[in-house]
């Protein structure tokens, strides 16, 4: 069995997850990567975008995950992003999501707090 990796790299969007009321309230952009393992079967040969995980749709999937229903943590965000990934996507055989929260609640200089989840079928 071959397969190849689909990667969706830095997508942004404006969303209110975290622990604290202020971050829900005030919302900030989300960065997240997408690392997609795919199973082959015709798609290297055949060439057509049926046979393969259209980045376009799992671009809008993502989206509509990160900006629907909020999350305190975004070690649960990854997740979900993950699993409906795999699911409407039946040749993906595992997705690792990067989430990269750059305005984190910290006290002190930080360029990001990131969480990578990796989740195999």
């Amino acid at each position: 069995m071959s397969t190849y990796t689909i990667t969706l790299k830095n997508c942004a969007f404006f969303a209110r997850h975290g622990v604290h009321a202020e971050e829900n309230r005030l919302g900030q952009r989300f960065f997240i990567d997408a690392e997609l393992e795919v199973e082959a079967g015709d798609v290297l040969t055949t060439d057509r975008v049926e046979d393969t995980v259209d980045y376009g749709v799992a671009f809008t999937l993502i989206e509509e995950i990160v900006t629907g229903s909020q999350r305190r943590l975004i070690e649960t965000l990854a997740m979900d992003i993950a699993v409906a990934l795999c699911q409407h996507f039946p040749q993906i055989r595992g997705a690792a999501i990067t989430v990269r929260k750059p305005s984190a609640p910290i006290q002190g200089v930080l360029d990001h707090a990131e969480v990578r989840v990796v989740h195999r079928r």
